[in-house]
């Protein structure tokens, strides 16, 4: 993983979800904001996972176990498209927290990701 692109993730994926709770709890249904932040995550993501491929051919092998790392990074991948179906199915206040939610697990997620790819040893 690269170091700098993890902080953008997470910069992103916090400040979305925080936004989409701030605005859900006020009662906003989703919007194209709460919906594009969500869909920018998931971009985000995906851009990881390509690094994650690429990352072993130019040297930087993780150190921690590749089998979680994976498991975090394919479920972190299915959570956005599934909260923003759940957004476009159930427009209501509940749907936008929903999408915070998603956005600030997905933090979660990607932060101990890192954790496996850096600092775990063998």
């Amino acid at each position: 993983m690269i170091e700098w692109f993890t902080g953008l993730q997470l910069g992103i994926a916090v400040a979305g979800g925080v936004l989409c709770v701030i605005l859900g709890l006020r009662g906003r249904i989703p919007t194209d904001l709460t919906m594009g932040v969500t869909a920018l995550v998931e971009l985000l993501l995906i851009v990881q996972l390509a690094v994650a491929l690429a990352a072993p051919l130019a040297g930087n092998r993780a150190t921690g176990s590749l089998l979680e790392f994976y498991v975090y990074l394919i479920s972190a991948l299915l959570l956005p498209p599934a909260a923003g179906f759940w957004a476009l199915v159930e427009r209501n206040r509940w749907s936008t927290v929903i999408l915070g939610v998603v956005c600030l697990s997905v933090a979660v997620m990607i932060f101990r990701m890192q954790q496996i790819w850096t600092v775990q040893g063998m």
